[in-house]
C-alpha cells in the first residue's frame, strides 16, 4: 500500500498543478501523511531548476502550516486522532516515555524530527500534548524545514541531477550525523 501510495504522490510532479500538490502533500505530512514533500520536490526542481526556492518555499509554508495542525492535533484531539495516528507509526508506546522529558529538549526535538527522516508528525502531535510553547514549535519547525529544503533546493539547483542519488540515498544519513554532533557537542559543552 505504502509503494503504490508513494507512486502516486510521485506522478503528481508531472502535473501543471504539482505545486498545489506539493503544497497539499507538505502539509499531510507534517501532521499525518506518510510520504514526505521530497518525492514531489526533487523531480520538480530538476525538471524546472529555476524555481527550485519557490519550490522550497512553497515545502516550508505548507509544511509549518501542516505542523501547526499535528500540534492541534496533539493538543485538542489526541484521544480520537493522535493515539490512532501513533499507533499506525508504532510510536503509541514509547510515546508515554517520551513525554515525560519532552518539552525539556521539546525543541531540538522538532528541528531533529523537522531536518531528518524522523517522523515529523510524530513530533508535531507531541508538542500540543506536552504544550511545548507555541512560539518555540513555530521557531523550530521554521528553522528545521528551511534547513531540510532550502538544501535539497540549492543542491539541486546547482548540481542538477548527478546530485539526486546523493540526496536520495545519502542526504538523510548527512542531516541525522550533523544532528548527532552538534547535540553531543552541546551536551559536552554543557549547554543541554
Amino acid at each position: 500500500m505504502i509503494r503504490r501510495l508513494y507512486d502516486w504522490t510521485l506522478s503528481l510532479a508531472a502535473s501543471p498543478h504539482a505545486l498545489w500538490f506539493l503544497a497539499i502533500v507538505s502539509f499531510v505530512e507534517s501532521s499525518f501523511f506518510p510520504i514526505p514533500p521530497d518525492v514531489l520536490m526533487i523531480p520538480m526542481i530538476i525538471a524546472r531548476p529555476s524555481r527550485a526556492f519557490l519550490i522550497a518555499t512553497v515545502c516550508l509554508v505548507a509544511s509549518v502550516l501542516g505542523a501547526l495542525l499535528g500540534y492541534y492535533i496533539g493538543y485538542g484531539l489526541f484521544e480520537s486522532v493522535g493515539r490512532p495516528i501513533l499507533e499506525l507509526y508504532g510510536k503509541d508506546d514509547s510515546f508515554a516515555e517520551m513525554s515525560a522529558t519532552f518539552n525539556q529538549y521539546g525543541a531540538w526535538a522538532v528541528i531533529v524530527a523537522g531536518v531528518t527522516m524522523l517522523p515529523f508528525k510524530v513530533i508535531t502531535i507531541a508538542s500540543g500534548v506536552t504544550g511545548l510553547s507555541l512560539p518555540v514549535f513555530i521557531g523550530s519547525s521554521i528553522i528545521a524545514r528551511a534547513i531540510r529544503f532550502y538544501l535539497v533546493a540549492l543542491l539541486l539547483w546547482k548540481f542538477g541531477e548527478p546530485i539526486r542519488d546523493f540526496i536520495e540515498k545519502r542526504l538523510t544519513l548527512m542531516f541525522t550525523l550533523f544532528c548527532v554532533i552538534l547535540v553531543a557537542g552541546f551536551l559536552a559543552i554543557g549547554f543541554l
